[in-house]
């Protein structure tokens, strides 16, 4: 199975950029790609997704028009550009492609392949 690692985490103050990435141990992109976040205490939710063969993007509406989702097919790497950083957008951010061809990626319990989460913090 796919093994996927996620970096780029970190601490960064309000109105800062991260840029996290996911590097897979195989090719993913004939399926779903997408991050997901959860805050403590709360549950995991959708922020990007790439599907249909990387022609279409859906972003979470807490996150359109500062966040983009991109990947790097010959890397087998996806990334995600986050810009004008909250504090609400402090959680853990995991990377996931769906388990086959069929999965769409929209939701936490889908049949999804997880990466190990990268932790971002984001001061006022």
């Amino acid at each position: 199975q796919v093994q996927l690692v996620e970096s780029g985490g970190g601490s960064v103050q309000a109105g800062g950029s991260l840029r996290l990435s996911c590097t897979a141990s195989g090719y993913i992109f004939n399926r779903c790609v997408a991050w997901f976040r959860q805050a403590p205490g709360k549950e995991r939710e959708g922020v990007a997704v790439i599907y249909d063969g990387g022609r279409s993007t859906y972003y979470a509406d807490s996150v359109k028009g500062r966040f983009a989702i991109s990947r790097d097919n010959a890397e087998n790497t996806l990334f995600l550009q986050m810009n004008s950083l909250r504090p609400e957008d402090t959680a853990m951010y995991y990377c996931a492609a769906g388990a086959s061809v069929f999965s769409r990626c929209r939701s936490p319990d889908d049949s999804l392949i997880w990466g190990q989460g990268t932790q971002v913090t984001v001061s006022s």
